[in-house]
């Protein structure tokens, strides 16, 4: 039994008092209508309409039945009409998830600009290195770095990050600007871990690619706080070009060693199998995708 439809049926023939009127305006024969009503008070056990060869009015079951109909379809009504709008425009909720680096260095300098683009959109944004599953965490899209394991889930690539070697122009002042891999022996090489273990450092030296240990004195596990120290004049850092983009556009920060550069990673946005995607969906994928282009990341 089609109980949507049904209560539909009653509260229209209700207000016209006509089952005739009522069967023209929802495209069906008047048999057809008065059967969805007896459907109906089948199920409820009482008479809802009582019926004339004239018109129909309302039993007084049936005026209180109907009066909280209206309310339901009403809402839902509603309902239908908010998911037309998010369906025909960035709007709603966003949860976005990424990588704590890619969050602070080009999600979050770049939220006000999305936000003002997109007033109708709400944004969260979840900052974490190890990644949750989009459905139980309630995740819209997700960003990620690096090769992708097979998980069933839309994957756009956004783009590519590359390892750089950049250092502080008061640091290549006193230790001089290194022009070969090799002269990186010479240099405090800033050290990142992971899992309590240092990153080497990985450069093309002419027609081979070197993995060089990190020299420095000074070891961090945060990226943040490697940036901080190469443009505080602690060594040199090897980081991903959206890190040094805005200090080396301030002047904070000098690339070297240019041509030594080697290891790059892609940079995907992740989203669930879908028919639809929403509109607030593929908005921010393609901003993101901009403004990883906008921070040397490139495509």
């Amino acid at each position: 039994m089609d109980r949507l439809g049904n209560l539909e049926a009653l509260v229209l023939a209700a207000e016209l008092g006509s089952f005739t009127l009522a069967a023209g305006r929802l495209r069906l024969s008047p048999s057809a209508l008065s059967r969805r009503v007896a459907q109906l008070e089948e199920e409820l056990g009482v008479r809802l309409l009582h019926r004339t060869t004239r018109a129909v009015r309302l039993s007084e079951e049936g005026r209180l039945f109907v009066e909280r109909c209206r309310g339901a379809l009403r809402e839902l009504e509603e309902a239908r009409a908010s998911l037309t709008r998010l369906r025909e425009r960035p709007a709603g909720l966003l949860r976005i998830e990424a990588p704590s680096i890619l969050g602070r260095h080009v999600l979050v300098p770049a939220l006000p600009r999305f936000t003002s683009r997109y007033p109708a959109v709400q944004v969260e944004l979840v900052l974490r290195d190890v990644p949750e599953d989009l459905v139980s965490g309630g995740i819209d899209v997700a960003l990620r770095i690096g090769a992708l394991a097979d998980s069933g889930l839309i994957a756009r690539r956004l783009g590519r990050t590359r390892m750089r070697v950049c250092g502080a122009p008061g640091y290549l002042r006193r230790r001089g600007t290194p022009r070969t891999v090799e002269a990186l022996a010479r240099h405090e090489r800033l050290g990142f871990t992971l899992h309590g273990r240092a990153i080497a450092w990985r450069l093309r030296d002419g027609a081979k690619v070197r993995e060089l240990p990190p020299s420095g004195r000074i070891a961090v596990n945060s990226a943040e706080a490697l940036v901080d120290l190469a443009i505080g004049g602690a060594g040199l850092a090897w980081v991903c070009d959206f890190m040094m983009a805005r200090a080396r556009a301030s002047g904070q920060l000098v690339e070297v060693l240019e041509d030594a550069v080697c290891e790059e990673h892609p940079i995907h946005a992740l989203t669930l199998q879908s028919r639809h995607v929403l509109p607030k969906v593929r908005a921010f994928v393609e901003f993101a995708a901009a403004e990883l282009a906008r921070s040397g990341a490139e495509k």
